[in-house]
């Protein structure tokens, strides 16, 4: 019994850890997207060097799960659960290297003006941000519905990001002065299409969590 409790501890805080970095992940994005849409170099910078907690937060969810794993020896789903956090893990720390790249183009454009008013980055942004947050829930609650959503939401972001391009791509043929700016521009559209990827990831780790079985929500 006293086995059990310890076990359930260690697992709770692998909800929270998780929850922690969901939360990290959004607050990157929003201010990422932020910084992009006010040349705010400084925020820029201070994402960037935020990104450390993240990395620590995965190495303590690796720690305690393995630890879990060798001393308790789980099965079913119990070590679904751990699996499970591994993964969701995972891409959490990647979504938070893609915010951070968001982050770097700002850096990068440095001194320049936007060749024109950021509108389908911070709607996609908006988008992804709700999913990290749905995503993260989904797991918090096994709520397999909400993780099914993830693919409809990522299609919406898809949309979006080939319509960006398209505008982009015009634009660059039109005013090729700007076209460096404009290949930035692309790039984190790609990052935040990525970010909403690995939130579809998370959908899919859920449902296996709650049945066994990984869909493919990313087609």
């Amino acid at each position: 019994m006293i086995r059990r409790k310890e076990f359930d501890k260690d697992l709770e805080e692998l909800r929270n850890l998780l929850q922690q970095m969901g939360e990290h992940v959004t607050d990157a994005l929003e201010g990422a997207v932020l910084a992009l849409q006010n040349l705010d170099t400084e925020r820029a910078q201070e994402i960037v060097k935020a990104d450390l907690r993240l990395n620590a937060m995965e190495d303590r969810i690796m720690e305690i799960g393995s630890r879990l794993i060798i001393t308790q020896q789980p099965v079913a789903k119990d070590l679904r659960r751990i699996i499970v956090a591994f993964k969701i893990s995972s891409d959490l720390e990647r979504m938070g290297d893609l915010a951070l790249d968001v982050a770097k183009v700002t850096m990068r454009i440095q001194g320049q003006q936007l060749i024109k008013p950021l509108v389908d980055i911070p709607r996609m942004a908006e988008i992804v941000t709700g999913m990290i947050t749905e995503a993260i829930q989904s797991y918090l609650d096994e709520n397999t519905d909400l993780a099914y959503k993830m693919a409809q939401d990522d299609d919406h972001v898809d949309q979006l990001y080939s319509g960006m391009i398209n505008e982009l791509y015009a634009y660059m043929v039109e005013k090729p002065e700007f076209l460096n700016q404009a290949m930035l521009l692309t790039l984190v559209g790609r990052y935040i299409e990525r970010i909403a990827d690995h939130a579809t990831n998370i959908g899919e780790s859920v449902v296996y969590l709650v049945t066994g079985k990984r869909p493919d929500l990313n087609q």
